[in-house]
């Protein structure tokens, strides 16, 4: 029988990367009471692409902060109807992207969504957390600050 890999102990937020996407930072919300991963996304525009489904967006990765933008494109894998906290229905685009964090990399889900009026432009949810992460929910930023100048805890 394989000895399953140690799991990761993260705070409820942490600074984490999005290489494929080019966002070296971003603040996360770690967010075991959603069950789906989003990120802020703005001016969102679904093209073909050499017969793929692509999505075009661009992002503010940081909080109350409308700088850098940062333009982006990825595949599009679906529509996922996502109901918020507020009990709100929407349908969102979903893509496939990788995240790094503590050193660690791997795959995930992301709904894109407009999350301006929100504290966090990106939360990472619980099927991106699985067998992954184990959440010390009294603590922040167990897996270190990033090292570029713009972000504020």
């Amino acid at each position: 029988m394989r000895k399953p890999a140690p799991k990761l102990t993260v705070g409820w937020r942490e600074w984490a990367g999005l290489p494929d996407l080019e966002v070296p930072e971003i603040k996360v919300k770690v967010d075991t009471g959603a069950l789906t991963s989003a990120l802020h996304a703005i001016h969102v525009h679904r093209f073909t692409e050499a017969g793929r489904r692509r999505v075009g967006f661009e992002i503010h990765p940081f909080q109350r902060r409308s700088h850098p933008t940062i333009r982006c494109t990825a595949d599009l894998v679906g529509e996922r109807r996502v109901t918020s906290s507020t009990g709100h229905h929407e349908y969102r685009p979903v893509i496939r992207t990788s995240i790094l964090l503590a050193g660690v990399r791997w795959p995930i889900d992301l709904t894109l969504t407009n999350r301006d009026s929100m504290g966090f432009r990106m939360l990472l949810g619980r099927r991106a957390m699985r067998r992954r992460l184990l959440v010390n929910p009294s603590a922040s930023f167990l897996c270190g600050a990033p090292a570029g100048p713009n972000h504020a805890t």
